[in-house]
């Protein structure tokens, strides 16, 4: 019988030494197990707001840490060098979650908040995630996620309790959307965006892509769901309106128009307080 990943959506059936769908999970003994555990291909020292996070600690740094591998397939994936790679295309470095913990305390005279999981999807490897966020926290750091949102509701029940910002990609809103184009699922970042209002610092990105996601209609069914979250607090939650650039396999079409990006970051400001605008 195939072993079964309860991770997120996509409950892969794994057998023998099977890789899941994200590349970064695998059968062994007849359970599926993190592969990337510890596995870190990108460490670097950030300003808090390139995350983004706009109103966590403004001005901060923040040690970033990405592994590889992600549960989707956005066609306009920026990191996809090691976002839709496997652990046979990279060179990684080995951290356990204390020796990245102390690496991060190390950077606080230069600004160090903490620690983010980011460029690629951190919760496909939520053991090494909540390992390191629970080591951050013995140290009082601060503990950072950059998620697409899709992961079960156990997974993140783990890992929010122990976070302290996040930032989720609301990449579209519509499911046709999700699941033709980035083979993902509305319903689950819906869920994790609700889950984590209640839990940690919230904010939210939306990357306007050409022929995408770019409809004025289906932009203020997104903001007014935001807006009706947590009876109307969710009018509170800061918003990242991007512009896009070509990437990955969407090089056919051209940059966001940079006026459009800013009519809709008006348009959110009808019902969201805090609206930035990026890649402008």
């Amino acid at each position: 019988m195939p072993a079964v990943c309860n991770v997120c959506f996509r409950h892969c059936e794994l057998s023998g030494t099977q890789l899941g769908f994200c590349r970064a999970r695998k059968c062994l003994d007849r359970q599926v197990v993190s592969d990337a555990y510890g596995k870190v291909t990108a460490l670097h020292l950030d300003p808090i707001e390139k995350k983004p996070l706009a109103r966590f600690h403004p001005g901060g740094m923040v040690l970033s840490v990405g592994s590889y591998g992600c549960n989707l397939r956005c066609p306009f994936c920026q990191n996809h060098e090691i976002a839709q790679a496997g652990d046979d295309d990279l060179q990684s470095e080995f951290y356990s979650p204390d020796k990245l913990a102390a690496l991060a305390e190390q950077l606080v005279p230069r600004g160090n908040l903490g620690i983010a999981f980011t460029y690629n999807e951190p919760l496909i490897n939520y053991e090494f995630v909540r390992d390191t966020f629970k080591a951050c926290k013995q140290k009082g750091l601060k503990t950072v996620l950059v998620s697409n949102g899709t992961a079960e509701p156990e997974v993140l029940q783990k890992v929010l309790p122990l976070t302290d910002a996040v930032n989720f990609d609301l990449k579209a809103f519509r499911k046709e959307t999700y699941g033709d184009v980035l083979k993902g699922d509305l319903e689950s970042v819906q869920y994790a965006i609700m889950l984590a209002a209640d839990r940690c610092h919230l904010e939210l990105t939306n990357l306007v892509v050409p022929g995408m996601n770019d409809d004025e209609e289906e932009f203020r069914d997104m903001v007014k769901w935001i807006a009706s979250l947590q009876n109307g607090w969710g009018s509170r939650i800061p918003l990242h309106v991007t512009r896009f650039f070509p990437c990955w396999k969407y090089t056919d079409r051209p940059p966001t128009d940079v006026d459009l990006v800013y009519r809709f970051a008006d348009l959110a400001r009808e019902h969201l307080q805090y609206v930035y605008t990026g890649n402008c």
